[in-house]
């Protein structure tokens, strides 16, 4: 497919940084903001990543970067989603063709990237606390500066966002929060706060009042003055503010978002305010995903993280039927084990998309619980769910239940309880970035007791390891990678896999790879180069002692191989296991190294790691080059 080339126009081009924006008149701003707009859909369509967020923030962003003195005052993005037109007038226009992409800029907030970006996010729901800490150093400092937390809606709805918010409301920082209401998170939006500024926003009555009332008292300035401080009595009224001024807030707004007529003075007054030491300002801003682009503006979640598309056509469907990826594998699974099983709930923290259970809520409404973004409100839901005799089952990212680790443990774990935790993303995810990787979860998941851990190989193992996850009176988490598999075909039934058992997948001599996961593909291409035996493992938690053990005897050295960290991971059980039995033999570890992953083509991240079948086997040559079938001679041959 061939792109137009990314616009570019007489203003945006001028602006290198947020002191040029500074110096653009206020009438000149909204031309500004259409080109970046133009500018923005064209570059995202072209690279792929988040765009109907981005799309939604394009006024709001020129106009906090206009009114307040950035990088002297520190804006701080929830999740960072949505922070592309930031990035574009901030000094990477330029650099937005590399978006995502190895060695590019990154789709989020990174500290190390650029002075602007003040606080790395990409997880939901810690701007405010973040914006409180610098407002508060700021002071301790003798600084003037000020700290602006911008949060979506959805983002409000963790139990973290009100915690800094109790806190700010009695703290004397120059902290103002921006709540970007879009009614609109990354899956529909749910809960009793969302209830609340929806109601809040429809008040139709109060809206038509205000706007009558001012055009026909506009003539006659007295009455429209009482008009006006009526307005801010029937307000109070109407649509109460209270829940953020009763947390010390001095609460302003809803406004439109998108009119930088209403953005522009609303923000300078707020500027004043916070100069005067007012107390923390909290804005109320309404804007729209996909805002300026009728697609996005149509179906926001299909735009919300689209790849690369032409922006005249849109979205297309792809011209050869997809793979079937893990995450459909479980969409589909869930549903055939609900039909089966009544006693089956489904939970997700806002995720419904991402995780595959969209079917699942058509078919299943009353037993599909979105919970918002709460990740540890959901798994203790799950446990009191399962306490009842419910079987619950918590499709969540790898990377979002490490903010639920003490629920984990102290509320399900601790109690035994029977838990199906599917965990998405596991291991590298490509453009996401090292904020999004599942590379911890084999770690802090096998040293809690009670736990079972699974990584199913293929699509077929995924469900029939999903099935046996389900039918034990335990926890149990089963990790599966993003994107597709290697196309094995999948069991129509519900029938599991034995339960802490793996299986010898080639039998060799010399040294034995231990599969874990996914990697088991690559694993098998390295074992017929070398005349070594695979073991599909299945199972870090039991581990497979008899098969362990087995090809400890048989061989001499072992290697594991997972999509983890090596630290903690499926090798060093191996490796304690090993030790308790008395057996003594080198092990060679291979997974992901002690260090924080770029974003990037996930095929190529696993290479860079010597996690592809290459990488495999130029490890062991180098380790074990002697040990293998044919020597050091033939491994020249059959290399």
């Amino acid at each position: 497919m061939t792109q137009a080339p990314t616009p570019m126009s007489s203003l945006l081009s001028t602006i290198d940084s947020p002191a040029d924006l500074r110096r653009l008149s206020r009438s000149q701003l909204p031309q500004l903001a259409d080109e970046l707009r133009a500018f923005l859909l064209a570059s995202v369509a072209r690279t792929g990543g988040h765009l109907s967020s981005n799309l939604g923030t394009v006024e709001l962003t020129v106009a906090l970067h206009h009114v307040f003195n950035t990088p002297e005052d520190r804006l701080v993005w929830d999740v960072g989603h949505q922070t592309y037109p930031h990035k574009i007038l901030t000094g990477r226009r330029d650099q937005m063709g590399t978006l995502r992409q190895f060695g590019g800029i990154s789709g989020f907030p990174r500290r190390s990237e650029s002075e602007y970006d003040t606080f790395g996010t990409a997880h939901s729901s810690t701007s405010i606390s973040a914006a409180l800490g610098m407002a508060l150093a700021s002071k301790l400092k003798g600084e003037e500066r000020k700290s602006i937390a911008i949060i979506g809606d959805g983002a409000m709805t963790a139990g973290m966002a009100f915690e800094a918010l109790n806190n700010a409301g009695v703290a004397d920082g120059r902290l103002l929060v921006v709540l970007n209401d879009n009614d609109m998170s990354i899956s529909p939006p749910v809960g009793a706060l969302n209830r609340y500024l929806a109601q809040l926003m429809s008040g139709q009555f109060y809206a038509a009042a205000k706007n009558v009332g001012k055009q026909v008292l506009k003539g006659a300035p007295p009455l429209f003055e009482l008009a006006k401080r009526f307005e801010e009595h029937a307000k109070g009224m109407v649509v109460p503010a209270t829940l953020f001024e009763k947390f010390g807030f001095n609460y302003i707004g809803p406004i439109d978002g998108h009119d930088l007529e209403s953005l522009i003075p609303t923000l300078e007054n707020i500027r004043h305010l916070l100069d005067t030491d007012s107390g923390p300002q909290f804005l109320h801003v309404v804007t729209r995903k996909g805002q300026g682009y009728k697609l996005a503006e149509a179906d926001p979640v299909a735009y919300h993280g689209p790849g690369t598309f032409d922006p005249a056509v849109g979205l297309t469907k792809p011209t050869t039927p997809p793979r079937t990826t893990f995450t459909q594998v479980f969409g589909k699974w869930l549903c055939d084990m609900a039909e089966a099983d009544a006693r089956l709930v489904g939970i997700t923290p806002a995720m419904r998309e991402g995780s595959g259970m969209v079917e699942f809520e058509r078919r299943f409404p009353d037993r599909y619980f979105d919970v918002g973004i709460a990740e540890q409100h959901a798994v203790t839901f799950a446990a009191g769910l399962a306490c009842e005799g419910l079987k619950p089952v918590v499709a969540i990212y790898s990377t979002f239940l490490q903010r639920a680790y003490d629920q984990l443990i102290h509320d399900v774990a601790l109690q035994n309880l029977p838990v199906v935790f599917a965990l998405d993303r596991a291991g590298l995810v490509g453009a996401d970035g090292a904020t999004h990787a599942g590379a911890y979860d084999i770690a802090y998941l096998r040293c809690i007791p009670n736990m079972a851990v699974a990584c199913p190989a293929d699509e077929a193992e995924c469900r029939q390891l999903l099935s046996t996850a389900f039918a034990q009176n335990q926890p149990v988490a089963v990790r599966y990678p993003r994107g597709a598999g290697a196309g094995v075909e999948q069991p129509a039934g519900l029938e599991g896999l034995p339960f802490g058992r793996g299986e010898l997948r080639r039998k060799g001599r010399g040294v034995a790879i231990l599969a874990f996961g996914t990697l088991l593909q690559p694993s098998l291409v390295a074992g017929e180069k070398l005349g070594a035996s695979v073991a599909n493992m299945r199972w870090v938690k039991p581990l497979d002692a008899e098969l362990l053990f087995e090809m400890a005897r048989t061989h001499d050295a072992l290697v594991t191989v997972e999509e983890g960290c090596i630290q903690g991971g499926a090798g060093a059980a191996v490796l304690e296991a090993l030790q308790a039995e008395g057996l003594t033999l080198p092990v060679l570890q291979l997974g992901l190294r002690d260090e924080f992953i770029e974003h990037g083509d996930p095929a190529r991240l696993l290479a860079m790691e010597g996690l592809d079948a290459e990488g495999i086997t130029r490890s062991i040559q180098q380790r074990f080059g002697d040990l293998l079938e044919g020597g050091a001679a033939g491994l020249k041959v059959v290399a």
